[in-house]
């Protein structure tokens, strides 16, 4: 955990727990590039069985290598930005804020911060079958503050996280107390 540089941390400061989306959602987009990749082949094979002389011309050999060569540059393209997506879409726990990094395309990226003392209701959902057998899910924070809902989309374990979050809250509310007295 030493190798995540905490923007601007606190005074005391330590992260607890990092997150990112369920290594089932990279996977699921893996298997999805897999069958895209296998497109080429059946259409071709479909098409040499409707029109047999179409690799013969010398006008349809460049036009066909120049389309497959798009399309596998789209492929990897995608394959790319699902993997950069993934690793790059990132949650922090820290024992004061929860900080949501989010890239949001190749050259965008958004950085959120809420501090525990702001958050109100922390609350985890499973929907479907899928996510309730592997266990992954949404994590919603409730805040009063000007973003009135955080959300932890496709984590897993969701509830451990709820769980860890609601601890660090009353931890939080605690110590303030205590400060409050002396």
């Amino acid at each position: 955990m030493l190798k995540y540089r905490l923007p601007g941390a606190l005074p005391g400061e330590k992260i607890i727990k990092i997150l990112r989306k369920d290594l089932l959602i990279l996977f699921g987009k893996f298997i999805l590039t897999l069958i895209l990749a296998g497109l080429p082949a059946l259409v071709g094979f479909i098409m040499l069985n409707i029109y047999p002389n179409l690799w013969q011309g010398e006008t349809s050999y460049p036009l066909i290598v120049l389309a497959v060569s798009g399309y596998v540059l789209f492929i990897w393209l995608f394959l790319f930005f699902s993997f950069i997506d993934y690793y790059l879409d990132v949650w922090l726990i820290t024992s004061q804020r929860i900080i949501d990094i989010r890239q949001e395309g190749f050259f965008s990226r958004t950085v959120a911060e809420l501090k525990l003392s702001q958050i109100q209701d922390v609350t985890s959902e499973l929907k479907g079958v899928l996510k309730f057998i592997f266990r992954f899910g949404d994590v919603y924070v409730q805040t009063a503050g000007e973003v009135q809902r955080f959300t932890f989309r496709q984590i897993p374990h969701p509830e451990e996280v709820r769980d860890i979050i609601i601890k660090l809250v009353e931890e939080n509310k605690r110590h303030h107390a205590q400060c409050e007295k002396h």
